[in-house]
């Protein structure tokens, strides 16, 4: 990729490994090819662990002993691989949507998995969390404190004939906008200069859902930091 035009790039996926103590990576010969862009241009890379029907997170964060061992084990990999940090992608605490397992203690739990992480990773460190469009299932005061980033996924949100990414309320709009999706992070506790606004770069047609699945689908999406003036 045009390292010029990027800041930071989030390689997917980590996942929470069988233990529920540590984290597994696909395809880690791929990150190291990542991390090596970093000689030539001055980006972040980022461990993105999770993604949808990636499960373990339930679990993992249950105990204080657990999340321990989990925040160790992601500096163990940020040291290994020379990244910049370590980005949560849990979809999502105390849901069961993407067909993982969940617990009513996730959003709590969750809040206190940010904090160990933040504790075990130090300040040098990017540490941040991706949330659904319409900030349910996080408790943002409780993590304010310890993220850098909070990365907005604001695509996905509505089915054809409706725009699964609009900016604005309209009759074809999903079930969230972009405004409105900033709005209730800001609304949250979440200030405006940790918050990223995930966009996508692809569209969604007729033909994708005329079973109502996703479909076999390339996904290409970039985000852009949000900026008061």
């Amino acid at each position: 990729p045009d390292c010029s035009v990027l800041t930071h790039i989030n390689y997917a996926f980590g996942n929470v490994n069988k233990t529920y103590a540590g984290v597994t990576i696909q395809y880690p010969d791929r990150l190291r090819q990542l991390v090596g862009l970093k000689k030539h241009q001055e980006i972040y890379v980022v461990l993105s662990i999770g993604g949808w029907t990636a499960g373990g997170f339930s679990e993992m964060a249950s105990t204080d002993r657990r999340r321990k061992a989990f925040a160790r084990d992601c500096k163990r990999i940020v040291k290994e691989f020379d990244l910049d940090g370590i980005d949560i992608d849990w979809e999502y605490p105390s849901s069961s949507e993407a067909g993982i397992s969940s617990s009513p203690q996730d959003i709590d739990n969750f809040s206190l998995l940010m904090r160990e992480l933040r504790k075990v990773l130090g300040k040098e460190y990017l540490l941040s969390c991706a949330t659904i469009a319409d900030a349910r299932f996080v408790d943002f005061k409780a993590i304010e404190p310890y993220v850098d980033l909070v990365n907005i996924m604001m695509y996905d949100v509505g089915n054809p004939p409706y725009h699964h990414a609009a900016l604005y309320r309209s009759e074809k709009s999903g079930r969230v906008t972009a405004q409105e999706a900033l709005q209730v992070h800001l609304d949250a506790g979440m200030p405006v200069n940790k918050l990223v606004l995930g966009v996508p770069f692809y569209g969604r047609s007729v033909k994708d859902f005329g079973d109502t699945s996703y479909g076999a689908l390339v996904k290409r999406t970039v985000v852009t930091r949000m900026w008061t003036t």
